[in-house]
């Protein structure tokens, strides 16, 4: 058994399907008993409304039929109850029940029986009010400093509050700033009122000031009076706490003026809060429950106890009974009342012996061995995520149809494209475990777009397939930078671990383009050296060439759906093969695609030795022309945000101006400030069109300079013949980003990385390696001419035989023969 236990003294559970809140418990001697001791008072939501006098014969018992004084069905939902002087000419204790509509005052009185069933209770109501407003919760007290009579303040949904004195409506007062109601208490030492508002900050009122503040039956009057006749509402003090309040209480770790007396950082969330009498002078005492089913009792900041309890409580109270003073009352949401003391009882349990066995020493050393072999295979690698079996438990296998799909996207999603044509999608899920809330999502880059990007798939089961059908589609007016898409799949294990799976798909190039009549001009022009005899380009693109009577076919024509005309040449003669276009960023989709289908197609017929070059030199300065329009396009947007920034400043200061005139009470001309705001709105509405068109030319801008990217990368690959790894060194360098921002954007990402390899991997000497590179966050360059500058070393680094590597041991000096003379170069 353990120690830190809240022990169950008494408990019921009020009935079934009711929901309670912390403002339905209270206790009190509700029923004015000649002994004194407290009865535990409990309203619903549903309406009914109990008391409870707990005596029960041995802790933890059960709920006694002598127990429960009273029972009683209310027509209204029950939000708070309170115990206290509310009726005049008397000083008996009532009970107040708060109805949304109506607060109801009643009186419990006994009667003696005159048979074995003992004493009878009673419910008379006293007197009630009708609410013109939702109530929310209220508070009650000496107000004014009256002694020997409570009056009731009752918080509305709308910020009113509302002051009964006894049988009579006091008056009401709005609160100012008000949004939604929160917790209300009164403080009977300053005879003030403590709220936290929406802006979650404490506020503090008199009774004083509320009551002498000019009337007001609604919201709109109460409006009126900060710019009319009367005295404003303001508040005595506020304190700003950065979060909602859960309730307030009286004491507070607050003094009278506002300022904080101590503060404690909670590391959990809680349910209830209840200061009580401390032992220790100058010092606060709080019981407080949280969501872990904890009640954790503090002195001051400082814990003092914690208790396990069984339930989420939302109501903590202190009462006195005949048989146990100080016994904490809770209340859980669900109907689960409890009334529980933090003693430690001592355990009676004691643990059987355990029976001795002897230890075999050799079965010990045996498992030992295995289970270190075990942690010597884990700990052989260092990889973060564990290596997948042999037979993966679950397969992903995309496949493109062979011919396009001519549904109409323009209806389905109202393009303005050339060709509304696309190609179906498959994808096959094969499971060999259990799959549970699998779901599979597919991303592609713009242009391209596919008809549906989520799935939310059935459960499988062992052995089972599902397959996903969609359409990808070209949905703007330019050429994609890749042809491509991932597709990420999200499941659950039986044992509910969270898994992710994923793969990648193609495209085909005909979604792009389609066959047209080669063209002899172009101003861009790329060559590529084979080492094999030249080939039919009716075997390499079988589904570009039109019916011919030719054999042979030399040349093709690929006409862009939403770009330019590209043509391929063959030679005759040579190994060679000429892409040239008008664009130059629209070379690329069409020589990656014939580098691939070179690879694919010798890789059929076995050849091994298959290498495809490029002579150069690269063509760097068409590369610039596509970095300086990008570049150009974003100092454009930041001109633009600037000059809208301005024209909404201008604007709301004219906008400032007016309603001032307006609210003047003698009216004055408006020296042509209508005109004025006439014109800075049209100003910004048409900035703001001029952005937008700005950011749509930035993005396609920034997918062509990924065009022309990709482009750079496949030629230097094949200018140098570098390897997988250092190509996708070179991709990361160059293409950090899939999309610009704001905040960070491709000229600075690209310096950056190019910055680092040139220091390290590129580096001409150790001085330059020593070099660290500044920790300065990153932001827009002026010009593009320093990086213009790196790229060129980069190449001519590249040229000259460096390596692109992330090794270390990369950085160690290498010869490397040029034609003519013989360098060495630190790699």
């Amino acid at each position: 058994m353990s120690l830190f236990k809240a022990r169950d003294w008494w408990s019921v559970t009020l009935g079934e399907g009711e929901e309670f809140d912390r403002g339905c418990l209270c206790v009190g001697d509700v029923d004015n008993g000649s002994s004194g001791y407290d009865k535990i008072v409990v309203g619903s939501y549903m309406g009914l409304l109990r008391i409870y006098t707990p005596h029960p014969s041995k802790p933890g018992g059960t709920l006694q039929p002598e127990e429960q004084l009273l029972e009683v069905q209310l027509k209204d939902p029950i939000i708070q109850v309170e115990v206290g002087k509310f009726v005049s000419c008397s000083d008996l204790l009532h009970l107040a029940v708060l109805h949304p509509k109506k607060i109801s005052l009643y009186s419990v009185a006994a009667t003696a029986g005159n048979v074995e069933h003992g004493v009878q209770y009673q419910l008379r109501l006293v007197y009630e009010h009708n609410l013109q407003r939702i109530a929310c919760n209220m508070t009650y007290g000496p107000f004014g400093g009256v002694t020997g009579h409570h009056s009731i303040c009752i918080q509305s949904m709308d910020g009113m509050l509302m002051f009964f004195e006894q049988e009579s409506y006091s008056f009401g007062r709005f609160l100012p700033g008000f949004l939604l109601p929160g917790p209300l208490a009164y403080c009977a030492r300053t005879d003030t009122f403590i709220t936290v508002s929406s802006s979650r900050q404490v506020e503090c009122y008199k009774y004083q000031t509320l009551a002498v503040a000019t009337d007001a039956d609604t919201r709109q009057e109460s409006e009126q009076q900060k710019i009319g006749s009367g005295k404003r509402l303001l508040a005595d003090w506020t304190l700003i706490i950065g979060e909602q309040a859960l309730e307030i209480c009286i004491p507070t770790c607050l003094k009278d003026n506002g300022q904080v007396r101590f503060v404690k950082k909670l590391e959990y969330n809680p349910s209830c809060f209840l200061p009580y009498a401390s032992v220790s002078e100058g010092t606060v005492n709080s019981l407080v429950g949280n969501h872990n089913n904890m009640l954790l009792v503090y002195q001051d900041v400082t814990l003092k106890w914690a208790a396990q309890l069984s339930h989420v409580p939302v109501a903590v109270r202190v009462a006195n009974f005949q048989d146990l003073k100080g016994a904490v009352v809770m209340l859980s949401s669900e109907g689960h009342l409890h009334c529980v003391y933090m003693g430690t009882d001592p355990s009676l349990f004691q643990a059987p012996k355990v029976e001795a066995r002897e230890i075999n020493y050799e079965e010990m050393d045996l498992e030992m061995k295995e289970l270190q072999k075990v942690i010597r295979e884990t700990t052989k690698t260092q990889d973060i995520l564990p290596k997948a079996d042999k037979e993966d438990d679950l397969t992903i296998t995309p496949s493109v149809s062979d011919t396009m799909d001519p549904i109409s996207v323009l209806e389905l999603f109202g393009l303005s494209c050339i060709v509304a044509l696309c190609f179906v999608m498959l994808i096959k899920i094969k499971s060999r475990l259990a799959v549970r809330n699998p779901k599979l999502t597919v991303c592609v880059q713009p242009p391209l777009a596919v008809s549906q990007e989520q799935f939310v798939l059935d459960s499988m089961d062992p052995g089972s397939s599902s397959t996903v059908v969609f359409s990808a589609f070209l949905k703007q007016e330019y050429p994609p930078a890749e042809l491509g898409g991932d597709v990420a799949f999200s499941y659950s294990t039986p044992t509910g671990v969270p898994r992710v799976a994923q793969c990648q798909f193609s495209l085909p190039l005909r979604l792009v383009c389609y066959p047209s009549s080669p063209s002899k001009n172009a101003n861009y022009k790329l060559t590529i050296d084979t080492n094999k005899p030249p080939v039919n380009l009716l075997e390499v693109f079988p589904d570009f060439v039109e019916k011919s009577e030719d054999e042979i076919v030399n040349a093709l024509g690929f006409q862009l759906i939403a770009g330019s005309r590209v043509t391929l040449l063959a030679s005759k003669t040579s190994q060679r093969y000429r892409i040239q276009c008008e664009a130059f960023e629209d070379l690329w989709l069409v020589t990656k695609e014939l580098v691939r289908r070179f690879e694919k197609q010798f890789a059929k017929q076995g050849v091994k030795d298959f290498r495809c070059s490029f002579t150069g030199p690269i063509p760097l300065q068409e590369y610039f022309e596509m970095v300086d329009r990008h570049f150009e396009l974003r100092l454009n947007a930041d001109r633009y945000q600037n000059l809208l920034s301005e024209r909404a400043v201008q604007f709301r200061a004219i906008q400032r101006r007016l309603l001032t005139r307006f609210k003047d009470k003698t009216p004055a001309p408006l020296q042509n400030l209508d005109t004025l705001m006439e014109g800075t709105y049209r100003q910004v509405i048409a900035l703001a069109d001029a952005a937008e068109e700005n950011r749509t030319a930035l993005c396609q801008a920034f997918t062509r300079l990924r065009s022309a990217t990709h482009l750079i990368i496949l030629l230097t690959r094949l200018w140098q013949g570098l390897g997988k790894e250092q190509t996708t060194i070179l991709e990361a360098t160059l293409l950090p980003l899939l999309q610009d921002t704001p905040q960070l954007g491709w000229e600075e990402s690209v310096d950056a990385a190019i910055s680092h390899l040139l220091r390290t991997c590129l580096s001409r000497s150790s001085k330059d390696q020593a070099l660290n590179l500044s920790n300065s966050q990153l932001s827009m360059p002026k010009d593009t001419s320093k990086l213009k500058k790196h790229i060129t070393l980069l190449c001519d680094r590249i040229g000259k035989g460096g390596r692109l590597s992330l090794s270390a041991e990369s950085n160690a000096q290498v010869p490397i023969v040029m034609p003519g003379r013989r360098l060495t170069f630190s790699i």
